[in-house]
This record gives structure tokens, sequence and C-alpha cells, in this order.
């Protein structure tokens, strides 16, 4: 039988060695080297290896019957929506984002409402509040948890074998980083604590049929904390977003081996913990009835869901010798291309002022789509130009000045239709071919069209 022993390997080059040093000997950097486990094959013929155990059965992929998947409701619309239908059995699922911003209070919520159906069985884990906190949190928060089960425990072990005569259907880890296995010296949230004690979980879960959610630490850069192989090894990950200090948070599908990605759910936070918001294009729209330079609203479309947010700029002059360029909810070198663009094929300079540029309600947008709002929003500043508030653009900005179509632009219309807006400046090829009966569509091919069409 194969032996197993305990080895060392650097997290920045792979390299291996049997005893732990501060310092990498193959690539020079500190404190990278982690503990893992190997296991020694014993090869008794230099050209055959003889293997231990049974074989395993080869079946033909066109014979597999497939049978669509039920999936469990968690209760909560806007969660359902992100992972694509609701809980896959047997799927895992990370759930990261900054401390305080609720993910332990929406699984808390989830794993409430799901136990006072018994069939599903639902046990909570926390490795990082005793119980008399989460029963505190959970008064606080009015939910019924007299059903609910709740195991305060860090051993993957001991978790596992309690789960396995327990049988949930849904299991929550509160978090990842506080677990640990006896297969490992190191200690607690390491890398290759959180890599083995993961890789436990989710064999449990293939192996069982329980669904299970993970939470994961974020770092200071906003990434999930451990190793980047922690959501390889998931079927779903998703990311909290929003400032702590606003009321809205928004929870966006990264991955998802079930449904589509970039999906967006938009919870509002309350003394009662997480209240859906039914209609989120509402919420990112100003309320304000006096129209202001600098402000447009533009049509996103994340993952199935278009929405509607307000994208506002700030130009002043800039008494520095390098002008600053922030880039709040948008990627900040994608601003610098774009007042690139603006300066050659529109004639419009900024290389002496300072540009400020922010996604009302703490939304990120991450697609191209958002590249004509943030210059028109910049042109409107700096012209002290106020905007008409009926008025929606999108479009992405190529090197060339052209605009480039976006996709599903129909239904970004439509959207912008149903709350009221009579115009819209979009790239030429996503005119629609039926002319809308409430909106007037203006397709521009180029950036000095769209310029022109603002007045």
């Amino acid at each position: 039988m194969p032996s197993k022993k305990n080895n060392y390997t650097c997290q920045k080059c792979g390299y291996n060695t049997p005893k732990w040093a501060g310092k990498c000997p193959d690539c020079g950097e500190w404190n990278t080297l982690e503990e893992t486990i190997v296991e020694e094959v014993v090869n008794k013929n230099k050209y055959k290896i003889n293997y231990s155990g049974t074989k395993a059965d080869i079946c033909l992929l066109g014979s597999v019957k497939v049978s669509e998947q039920i999936r469990i409701s968690t209760n909560l619309t806007e969660l359902d929506h992100v992972l694509g239908g609701g809980l896959v059995p047997g799927s895992v699922i990370l759930i990261g984002g900054d401390p305080g911003i609720g993910k332990s209070t929406l699984l808390l919520q989830t794993l409430a409402k799901l136990s006072e159906n018994h069939v599903y069985s639902p046990l909570y884990v926390t490795g990082e509040e005793s119980p008399q906190q989460v029963s505190l949190r959970a008064k606080r928060l009015g939910l019924d948890v007299t059903n609910l089960k709740l195991l305060t425990e860090t051993n993957i072990e001991i978790i596992l074998n309690t789960a396995q005569d327990e049988q949930p259907k849904i299991m929550v880890i509160d978090s990842i980083q506080t677990m640990h296995t006896e297969l490992l010296q190191s200690a607690q949230g390491s890398v290759s604590q959180v890599r083995e004690s993961a890789a436990l979980l989710v064999r449990f879960a293939k192996k069982t049929g329980t669904a299970i959610f993970l939470v994961g630490h974020v770092t200071k850069e906003g990434t999930l904390a451990g190793p980047r192989i922690l959501e390889h090894m998931v079927d779903t990950v998703l990311y909290f977003e929003g400032d702590s200090g606003t009321r809205f948070r928004i929870i966006r599908a990264i991955k998802n081996r079930f449904g589509a990605v970039n999906e967006l759910g938009v919870f509002a936070m309350t003394d009662k913990g997480l209240r859906e918001v039914s209609n989120p294009s509402a919420i990112f729209l100003s309320n304000e009835q006096e129209n202001v330079p600098g402000s447009i609203i533009m049509v996103s479309h994340e993952g199935t869901r278009p929405l509607l947010v307000e994208v506002q700029a700030l130009v002043d002059e800039s008494p520095a010798p390098n002008p600053r360029r922030v880039a709040l909810g948008l990627d900040q070198n994608r601003l610098a291309v774009l007042l690139a663009v603006l300066h050659r094929h529109g004639k419009i300079a900024t290389y002496n002022m300072d540009v400020f540029i922010n996604v009302v309600g703490g939304v990120r947008i991450n697609e191209t789509g958002a590249d004509l709002a943030i210059l028109i929003a910049i042109l409107s500043s700096m012209n002290d130009l106020i905007l008409a508030r009926d008025l929606i653009v999108f479009g992405e900005i190529g090197l060339g000045g052209e605009i480039r179509p976006v996709p599903n632009g129909l239904e970004r219309l439509r959207e912008a239709d149903k709350h009221g807006f009579k115009r819209a400046i979009i790239p030429k090829a996503n005119a629609p071919k039926e002319k809308l009966p409430n909106i007037e569509v203006i397709p521009v091919w180029r950036l000095i069209d769209a310029l022109d069409n603002l007045s």
C-alpha cells in the first residue's frame, strides 16, 4: 500500500522539499512553503507500476441518461436568480465578501426559512461564533430557528462524521478559513489547511448529494483568501459587493456550473436582515427632480438581467502636474483609454483636468457597454451641459472612435422603455429592425455623431 507523508510546496514556483524553510530555495520568495500531503507510489518494476485497488467501470458519454435536476428554492428570489434557479443537490457554493457585509446574515436567513420544511434538515456549522452569538443574531433578525440545527466545530473530520449521521440536505460552513484537518500540522487558515478542508467537503457533497455553502474571507485587495485552486474546486463562486456604509448589497456570480455567470442579486440591509429588492433598476436611479451636469443614465446587462444605472462625472481644472483619474465602480485603465479616444477623435483634451467617474448605488460595471455613457457624462460636466432625464445611452467605443454594438441591445431598450425613457443613443448595429412605439432610437456609428446628437 502507498504510504502518506507530508511535504512542503512553494506556492509561487511549485518547488518541493521535505523540510520547511522561511525562504524558497528555488525562487527565493519568503513564507511561500506550505504543507501538503503526498503519497509514495511503490515502483517494483522499472517500467511498470503496481497500483492497489479495483478497476473502475468506463461508460460511453452518449449513453449517459440525463434527467432534469430538481433545484431547491432558498425562498429568496434574488439568491435563486444568482444561483441559476435554486440550489442543485450536491453542489458547493463559495460566497465571499468584506467583513460585516452580510454573508452570515444572508445564510442564516436562508437556513431559517429552509428549516421550516423538515425535509431539508439544514445544518449550520460555525467556527467563528458561539451558539449564544448565533442565537442573539437570529433573535435580532426575528427568525424562527426552532428547527435549525447548529454545530460549533472547526475539526473537519468531526463535522463530516456528524453530518453523515444527521444527513442534512443543506449545510453551511462559516467559514472555511477556520476549518482544519487532522491530516496536516499547519495552522488554521493556511493555504494547505483551506485546500484540504475544502477538498474533503467537496468530496462529501458529491458523495451524499448535500448542497454546501462555504463562507470565505477576502484579502485587502478584495479577492478570496486562500489558494486560487479553491475557486476551481467549487461549483459556484459568489461575491458580496457594496459599501458597508450604504443600505444596498449586491451578490454577483463569478462562476456557476449550473447557471449564467455575472448574474446580480440585489438586497437592502435593514434592522431585520437582508430584504430583497424586486426592481433593482429603480434604486440605482437618482430621485432628484433637478437635473445636474455630468449625469447620464445607461443600461447595463449583467448576466440575463438588464439594469439601469446612473453614471456621474466631475471634470475640473487640476493644479497638479499629473491630473487625477479616479473611477468608482468602473475600470480605471478603461477610463484612461476612453480619455485618449475622446482627445484623438472628439478633439476634446483633458490632459490638464482631474476626471472623477462614479456609478451611483455602489454597483460595479464590468462590461464595455458603459463606454459611451462615460464619455457623454465627461462632456456634460466639462461644458456644464444638463442632459435630459429621459435620455439613455449604451455602446462600446473602439480605439478608432467607432461605436461598436453590445449584446442584448433590444432587451436594454425594452428595460428603458419600461421605466419611461423617451430617447436612446445606441450603436447603429444595435438599432431594432422595427420601430419602438414609446422610445426614439438614435443610432450612431462614430463618437462625433453621438456628441452632435446631445443638443
